[in-house]
């Protein structure tokens, strides 16, 4: 899972990605018109100044002189792809590297972080820069935007991913693939008439887990144990719910925290911010294994080793490095077919 970026979502999310970079609106995104025009965003001088070299569909290395700036996102194509256009309203799927145009540091990237995001080409949907970075680029493309912070994360900045408010953005986007926008994007709304946790009954947690200790709203408290943490994926039902059984491509939703077995320390969670919804393969793998075949209404503790986490990269901003272990508890609160 990553949560970072304007709103908790995607991945990460949160992630990322995650989950990652979803935006404001919290609202679902809008059915597409499959012949809707796209929104072109011109190249400029600061983006035509960034050096790309690598293959698509890999790892890029980027060069640019820092600080860079600009007013206005600007887009520069590096290799023009043949396929479907990403218009208005369709959702592709991409990889990007994303950089901090002002220290140029590399600050996260979906080639390190396990695989591809779907992104809704709309910009209240997602980071406006990013959406206009897709926008109008075939499949097969891959493309430079330079953001400012007006179109990105704004006056507030991003502290988890060390991003000042000042700071303008620089992503390198492979686009992989174009089709519908999904009914339920990372930044779905969720029902409220939805119970805030899980309302299963209590199960024995699995020999040699964290023990999980809740306060009255349904917020955890994990507590790793002094031992070294499993090297394989293990998964524990804390809560057994009798709802509707969560399968492979559904839109879920639940409430987590995740924290590092190493330190103990929260890295991300929903709670204090409310539920969130997304789909099963939207997330990092530990994460979505640990969600599908359980049932709504039940609390799940998955220990993620790091091959089915964030990878031998990690993730800096949050203080999770390439071998770091994490452990989830997740509420699942609802699910339905994509």
């Amino acid at each position: 899972m990553r949560t970072f970026g304007k709103a908790v979502t995607a991945v990460g999310a949160a992630t990322a990605v995650l989950l990652a970079l979803a935006g404001c609106s919290g609202s679902p995104a809008a059915s597409p018109t499959p012949s809707a025009p796209c929104n072109l965003t011109a190249p400029g001088t600061a983006s035509d100044s960034v050096t790309v070299t690598g293959e698509f569909d890999t790892h890029p290395t980027t060069t640019f002189t820092a600080p860079i700036s600009t007013d206005i996102t600007e887009r520069t194509v590096l290799t023009e792809g043949t396929g479907t256009v990403a218009s208005t309203g369709s959702q592709a799927t991409i990889d990007f590297t994303l950089y901090n145009g002002t220290t140029g540091a590399e600050l996260f990237s979906t080639f390190t972080s396990g695989s591809p995001i779907p992104v809704t080409v709309d910009e209240s949907q997602f980071l406006p820069g990013l959406v206009k970075a897709v926008s109008c680029s075939p499949v097969g493309s891959r493309v430079v935007a330079v953001v400012p912070p007006g179109d990105a994360y704004g006056a507030a900045g991003n502290a988890n991913l060390k991003v000042a408010a000042t700071d303008n953005l620089v992503f390198v986007v492979d686009v992989k693939d174009v089709g519908a926008a999904s009914t339920a994007s990372p930044s779905a709304t969720v029902d409220p008439n939805l119970p805030t946790q899980a309302t299963g009954a209590p199960q024995a947690a699995p020999e040699g887990f964290p023990t999980v200790t809740l306060a009255a709203d349904g917020t955890p408290t994990i507590t790793i144990p002094p031992v070294d943490p499993p090297t394989t994926l293990q998964i524990g039902v804390l809560k057994k719910g009798d709802g509707a059984t969560v399968a492979s491509g559904d839109n879920v939703t639940v409430q987590y925290q995740g924290v590092i077995w190493r330190t103990g320390g929260v890295f991300d969670q929903s709670w204090g911010k409310g539920a969130v919804a997304f789909g099963t393969g939207q997330v990092i793998p530990g994460f979505s294994q640990a969600l599908i075949g359980q049932t709504v209404g039940s609390q799940v503790i998955v220990i993620i080793p790091p091959d089915q986490g964030y990878g031998s990269a990690g993730v800096a901003s949050a203080n999770i490095t390439g071998t770091d272990t994490l452990v989830f508890v997740i509420d699942i609160l609802a699910t339905a077919a994509a």
